[in-house]
């Protein structure tokens, strides 16, 4: 819902920085596996039970990385492989940060579990909407330049990575959050089916 609205405000800093990066030699393929590194340090962090405003550091590093790694994408060349490599890393990292939680504390299992499932679903419905959309030759650059088709929804990037930031500073609120947060994901993958429904017929 946000994400939008607010790619027109961090696009130029990215792409300046991305053709930094590209300048001195670094590849986007890199930046991207430097990203879920750092969403996997993060979740590590959480699991082992450290204080969740820790986690911040490396999840911020992880979602800048996510950032940039199109940046210097768009700075040298763009490949179907990295623009996969990308959706990969994203999922990863969306998982890691539930699982963490889970590992962290049994109770939190069930809510996480859920969380788990709605993400996995939702990210069916993004996958099976970008496929059917490419197929008819239909596109938005609504999100930016993406690799695929990016179908909007309550819930994007922005609001994931805010409700993880949310999670790391209440972790004692993560069953009630989990259970808000993954309630909304479906609601998401019901309206993209609508959507689909409507353009797809």
């Amino acid at each position: 819902m946000l994400d939008a609205r607010i790619r027109p405000w961090i696009d130029g800093p990215l792409n300046r920085m991305g053709r930094k990066l590209a300048h001195h030699g670094i590849r986007a393929n890199e930046v991207t596996a430097f990203a879920l590194a750092m969403g996997v340090v993060a979740a590590g962090m959480i699991a082992a039970g450290l204080p969740g405003v820790l986690a911040l550091v490396p999840l911020a590093l992880s979602r800048l990385a996510d950032g940039l790694d199109g940046a210097v994408a768009r700075a040298t060349e763009k490949t179907d492989f990295g623009g996969l490599l990308d959706i990969v890393g994203d999922f990863a990292f969306y998982a890691a940060i539930p699982l963490a939680f889970a590992l962290r504390d049994s109770e939190n299992a069930p809510a996480a579990a859920f969380l788990l499932a709605s993400f996995y679903i939702n990210g069916a419905s993004f996958l099976g909407f970008a496929i059917m959309a490419e197929k008819r030759g239909i596109e938005t650059r609504a999100q930016g330049e993406k690799s695929l088709y990016y179908s909007a929804g309550l819930l994007e990037g922005s609001e994931t990575i805010g409700f993880f930031v949310a999670l790391c500073l209440w972790p004692e609120a993560f069953v009630g959050l989990a259970m808000i947060f993954a309630s909304l994901c479906l609601f998401t993958t019901a309206a993209r089916l609508v959507l689909a429904w409507r353009l797809l017929r």
